[in-house]
């Protein structure tokens, strides 16, 4: 029995899901979104988490510590210089899963895992939103009043062009 196991072992023996982990989050950090498994992603976000709020303080022994739990070099300088510094005013939730849907072999639910910080298309100004048109059924313009609107906007633009023609 479980027992209040909180751990997903993810059908893997303890030094196999260390490396695995290790390797993802090596990867996460280093190309900022990967795709996997929803499982493999919520396993990895509660093992990348901590690190990503130890690389706030950039010390000899935080870097240590990151270091044990990374094993890369490149890995462990990218996140000092680089995600350190976006994340640095975030209190938490460094990390996002999107679902994408089921992999074709075996039907496994999929997603992607991301960096928030580094999404460019969701960090990127919206666009203003239009106001809103009313709902209400009024009454409608009839077929004759919209043809003479119609009309009188082409006389306008004829004139304006006969205008034009007589000046030169």
């Amino acid at each position: 029995m479980r027992h209040g196991d909180k751990l997903n072992n993810l059908g893997r023996k303890t030094a196999h899901r260390k490396a695995m982990l290790a390797n993802m989050a090596s990867s996460l950090i280093l190309h900022k979104r990967i795709t996997t498994t929803v499982a493999k992603a919520k396993a990895l976000r509660t093992y990348v988490e901590p690190l990503l709020t130890k690389s706030k303080t950039d010390s000899t022994h935080s870097r240590r510590t990151v270091f044990a739990y990374l094993k890369s070099k490149e890995a462990v300088n990218t996140l000092f210089k680089d995600v350190a510094t976006k994340i640095a005013d975030r209190p938490g939730g460094y990390t996002r899963i999107l679902k994408t849907g089921s992999r074709l072999g075996d039907n496994a639910d999929m997603c992607l895992i991301e960096l928030v910080d580094f999404n460019e298309n969701m960090l990127a100004t919206k666009a203003p939103v239009k106001a809103k048109t009313s709902r209400r059924g009024g009454k409608k313009k009839s077929a004759d009043a919209a043809s003479k609107t119609a009309k009188e906007t082409n006389t306008e633009t004829n004139d304006s062009t006969e205008e034009t023609t007589k000046s030169e």
